[in-house]
């Protein structure tokens, strides 16, 4: 058992903080009933913490690398604990909010540190096969989210959403405290306290401006202010990243051409595949009538279940294939799927989403496996830990960015005609962005053997 603790320490820890960016979309509607919240405020509960995730992945691994990761790692799992408790006997939207984003820096602090924890703990047949079950965790921990938020918030209501993460954190603290050795990176790391504040800055203006510019205009002074923020903030980050000697990110990894396309296709897949998915469970509860248990069946689990499926019997062979087919035939697949769900009026039922969302699943099924490995392929071995964290850091800021844009377009379409408009316009888009993903990858993800990076001389 003791060998084994330190994966079922990084799966409890891994699955948690993965399902808590989905578990809240089913309660969203019994959120908004108690505290009687707008649309924007039901976005940011979702995208607060998608936003700290995304902004503090690439810092937390460098903090983890430097003082180690299974003390960074514990004090994520700490963070998450407490941020959890305090969601759940949140007084008022506003505080939900502010303590979702704690829950978001716990969640980094987590995920920043659980695929080197593995790494440095298991060796052959042992890594395999644990690398193998954390996969498995990934995937589950998707399915899981909306089900799971369902039945709670159906039986017990939505605050034990929040509650249920408590014991799953003592658990993972302790097998984290039993069985994980404490490691550090040969050379340490360092904080790169600009790029991680000029990249919180731009990505929260961003996704600020777009949810203001959703609920007051794209004229509104505030939005307006908000992009010119982000813009400026950018380019800050841009500068802070070319002057350091230890950046966070190394730009010139976007020099290659497959890599930025493959990371700028992980930004879009999220977005074009799970964006949408907070507005389908409004429609569904407040308009449909379902109750949550049958929201999150209806709009989770046709998709889940057939990402699964690709990965169960067909995950080994699309390791074969070459992932400017895989993932731009995937993402394909997701727009075929997004634009078979935008055929919604007033008499659809929710059994309409189904085949949409069941070949949505198949291309998500297709394109997220590929892309872990496919972008690790574009960089030098001894980059690989930054290019996975810039992977994830982009993957849930796109999700953050999808569910603001496509709540602008919602709103905008359910003021102007009835809600399935607003969802069938939310839909096409969503398909429009998988498509120009889906023929930039085929067009421009053709692997080349990158050069290693230059040692330095000491």
């Amino acid at each position: 058992m003791r060998k084994w603790s330190p994966l079922i320490a990084v799966c409890l820890g891994t699955f948690l903080l993965l399902v808590d960016v989905t578990i809240v979309v089913v309660a969203l509607p019994a959120i908004a009933g108690k505290f009687h919240a707008t649309y924007a405020d039901l976005q940011w509960v979702l995208d607060g913490y998608a936003l700290a995730l995304a902004a503090l992945l690439l810092g937390a691994g460098s903090l983890a690398d430097r003082f180690g990761r299974r003390r960074v790692y514990l004090i994520g799992v700490l963070i998450f604990a407490l941020s959890s408790l305090l969601c759940a006997i949140a007084p008022n939207e506003q505080a939900l909010i502010a303590f979702r984003v704690l829950q978001g820096v716990g969640g980094a602090a987590m995920f920043a540190t659980t695929v080197a924890l593995l790494n440095v703990t298991y060796h052959g047949h042992d890594r395999g096969v644990a690398f193998g079950v954390w996969g498995v965790v990934n995937g589950v921990a998707a399915a899981a989210g909306p089900l799971a938020g369902g039945l709670l918030t159906e039986h017990f209501g939505w605050r034990w959403i929040f509650l249920v993460n408590l014991p799953v954190c003592i658990a993972a603290a302790w097998f984290t405290i039993a069985g994980v050795a404490e490691s550090k990176a040969p050379s340490g790391g360092r904080f790169d306290v600009p790029g991680t504040l000029t990249f919180t800055v731009a990505a929260g203006s961003l996704t600020y401006g777009l949810i203001r510019a959703g609920d007051a205009g794209w004229t509104d002074a505030g939005a307006l202010a908000a992009f010119a923020v982000a813009v400026v903030a950018a380019l800050a980050f841009l500068a802070a990243e070319l002057r350091s000697d230890h950046p966070m990110l190394d730009l010139s990894l976007f020099r290659r051409v497959p890599f930025s396309t493959l990371i700028a296709a992980a930004f879009l897949t999220q977005a074009a595949a799970f964006g949408y998915l907070p507005y389908l469970t409004v429609w569904l509860q407040q308009i449909l009538g379902n109750g949550p248990v049958d929201a999150g069946l209806l709009g989770a689990l046709p998709m889940a279940a057939a990402s699964m499926l690709v990965g169960a019997f067909a995950g080994h062979a699309l390791q074969k294939v070459k992932p400017r087919w895989s993932v731009g035939l995937g993402l394909l697949l997701i727009a075929a799927g997004d634009l078979l769900q935008a055929r919604l009026d007033d008499a659809s039922t929710g059994s309409a989403l189904i085949p949409g969302l069941i070949v949505v699943g198949l291309g998500v099924g297709c394109v997220l496996p590929s892309l872990s490995s496919a972008v690790l392929a574009e960089v030098p071995r001894e980059r690989s830990g930054m290019a996975g964290g810039a992977l994830n850091t982009f993957r849930q800021l796109g999700f953050a960015v999808g569910v603001a844009v496509f709540g602008s377009v919602f709103q905008h379409h359910a003021e102007t005609g009835a809600f399935a408009a607003g969802l069938n316009a939310t839909l096409r888009l969503a398909a429009v962005i998988a498509l120009v993903a889906g023929l930039l990858v085929l067009a421009l993800a053709r692997h080349r053997e990158p050069a290693a990076a230059p040692v330095p001389v000491g």
